[in-house]
């Protein structure tokens, strides 16, 4: 049994992961989902760590999932606890020293035209679902955004980057290119978008679990 740790995007919450989370522990894993401190002004990437490393508790056997946002605290957790595999879904792949408000232009992200956040977000997730999301959006205020990645360099874990086909947000193509450049990479493809935990939840369960048969798997350079 591993325990995915599952954080959450900006602006996000635990909410986003509550389809998931029943996917893995019905194949017998066990799930923490934290929620980040995005909305205290004073809270920056050493407070997004403790927050993580609270809600895992003494559990083990880890396996840290970061979608979108998130994937700049996961590499976090391997500098205080021993971690297992760290996947970047649908990622913003952080590099040492770079401030997450200088990622975008660094990168070359560019925003698709003329869409609407639904679309660039939660095209392909279920109706019901959209219609509850914008209830569990949070203002992220915290102070990390003008802060510089603290990581000297990625940590000596396996890294594995799950990206999403329909993906508006971050279209494929530029994934593929910010992963090669930035870990030496080439990323894992699923179907789904943005939001592919409320997607394609299933689909996902089974790509996350996966990946614990395949031995070290991949590591970042």
């Amino acid at each position: 049994m591993a325990t995915f740790v599952l954080i959450h995007g900006g602006g996000g919450s635990a909410w986003g992961w509550h389809l998931l989370v029943p996917e893995l522990t019905g194949r017998g894993h066990d799930v923490a989902v934290p929620e980040l401190p995005i909305e205290d002004s004073s809270a920056g990437f050493a407070e997004f760590r403790e927050a993580v490393v609270d809600a895992i508790g003494d559990r083990r056997d880890l396996v840290v999932v970061g979608h979108s946002y998130g994937a700049l605290t996961a590499p976090l957790i391997a500098d205080r606890l021993p971690v297992r595999l760290i996947v970047l879904l649908t990622p913003m792949v952080p590099k040492p020293g770079e401030k997450p408000g200088d990622w975008w232009g660094n990168t070359g992200h560019r925003e698709a035209e003329g869409l609407t956040e639904e679309q660039q977000f939660h095209n392909g997730v279920p109706a019901e679902i959209v219609a509850e999301a914008a209830a569990h959006g949070r203002a992220q205020v915290s102070a990390e955004w003008k802060e510089p990645w603290p990581l000297e360099s990625w940590p000596a874990v396996p890294t594995k980057v799950l990206i999403a086909r329909e993906d508006r947000f971050f279209p494929a193509d530029f994934q593929r290119r910010v992963a090669a450049d930035r870990l030496g990479v080439a990323p894992d493809e699923m179907d789904g978008c943005h939001s592919v935990a409320l997607s394609h939840p299933e689909q996902l369960a089974d790509r996350l679990t996966a990946y614990l048969g395949e031995g070290a798997g991949s590591r970042a350079r």
